[in-house]
């Protein structure tokens, strides 16, 4: 599938991260044409309402994605969540058992956040892991320069293609007229 532009496809994941005494898990929403996360939560426990929040944000913040993918953990797999998209008229996509390639982006994501920051620190309290993550994702977001994105900022590339689509909109919308 191509992905073309903003809000076509989002993915989400959740992974662990070690704190001094036990881990704590960090769920996240990534839109996959412009790589920009739109949506996160840190959490001392793995649940539907972990990943709901985080869903619910996502929603509240942004236009609402045409297609949602996620793996086939039981969070993403709850009532609770998939009934979320089906109300708001989105299309779950779930990988395959065993098929984290059909999750990619999010996981390149996680890949980076570990090997770019996370890795690099040791971590006692949530708080201290919060702070680090939030200035992460503003770097990330906003100063980070992706290859993909032909160097281009996630930021940059989500904004750029929300105004290309509204023009393409208003353009279709005056033909039609």
């Amino acid at each position: 599938m191509v992905i073309e532009k903003t809000n076509q496809v989002w993915s989400t994941d959740i992974t662990y991260i070690k704190l001094e005494k036990g881990f704590v898990y960090l769920a996240a929403i990534i839109d996959w044409h412009s790589k920009k996360i739109l949506s996160w939560k840190l959490s001392n426990t793995m649940d539907t309402t972990l990943v709901t929040t985080v869903l619910n944000e996502a929603l509240t913040l942004y236009p609402t994605p045409e297609i949602f993918n996620t793996d086939q953990g039981s969070q993403y797999t709850s009532y609770v969540h998939t009934q979320k998209l089906k109300d708001n008229g989105i299309v779950i996509s779930m990988d395959g058992v065993g098929r984290a390639t059909d999750n990619i982006v999010i996981e390149r994501f996680w890949r980076s956040a570990k090997v770019e920051r996370i890795y690099l620190n040791q971590y006692n309290t949530i708080k201290e892991l919060k702070e680090d993550v939030i200035d992460y994702m503003e770097f990330y977001n906003y100063r980070r320069f992706h290859e993909t994105l032909e160097y281009k900022k996630p930021m940059s590339v989500y904004h750029e293609s929300l105004k290309i689509n509204k023009e393409i909109f208003n353009t279709l919308e005056k033909n039609v007229a």
